[in-house]
């Protein structure tokens, strides 16, 4: 009996150290990073913008539909490569609670790196107001056309593709149900 009170006390004890506390990334910011030049940095947030630090460990996340193992240390990851100009970074992340996506532009002037979140609303509302605008006043319909194909040359040299495009809108179509 004795021996028995004793396994099931080791296998109580065992399980309890067994359980860590699982720590997740669900918001996630990109900034420039401060240590070196042309990278950029992912910083772990709550909702309200404030870093986690107590975020460690490494994490997988896809940037512009590359898997990456980012190696996250008090709540900030450097990603690796140099940026040689103006692009679109599109950051994904899939943990228990679902998939965290968030497109940015990220501006390169005098050797510094401007991150803009980019809204999936306003990917959306850009093409529809073009459309409505030429179906509102006929005489707007070619240089809507052509408005429509500077902002496709735009996204599309600038590293926005078209499936990212509609990945971006839908990742955020279901963030908002």
């Amino acid at each position: 009996m004795k021996k028995l009170l004793l396994i099931f006390c080791l296998i109580t004890a065992a399980h309890s150290f067994a359980f860590a506390d699982k720590t997740a990334i669900n918001n996630f910011v990109v900034k420039e990073n401060p240590f070196a030049v042309d990278e950029v940095a992912v910083v772990a947030t709550d909702t309200a913008g404030v870093i986690q630090e107590n975020v460690n460990g490494v994490f997988t996340f896809v940037m512009n539909g590359f898997t990456e193992e980012l190696k996250f240390d008090k709540g900030t990851a450097f990603y690796r490569h140099k940026l040689d100009r103006s692009t679109f970074l599109y950051a994904k992340h899939m943990n228990d609670s679902g998939t965290h996506a968030i497109l940015y532009y990220i501006y390169k002037h005098d050797s510094k790196l401007s991150p803009f979140h980019i809204s999936w609303v306003l990917l959306i509302a850009i093409p529809l107001l073009l459309v409505l605008l030429a179906y509102m006043f006929k005489r707007f319909i070619i240089i809507a056309v052509v408005i429509f194909c500077i902002f496709l040359y735009f996204n599309y040299h600038n590293g926005l593709s078209i499936p990212t495009f509609f990945e971006s809108i839908i990742d955020g179509l279901k963030n908002m149900f």
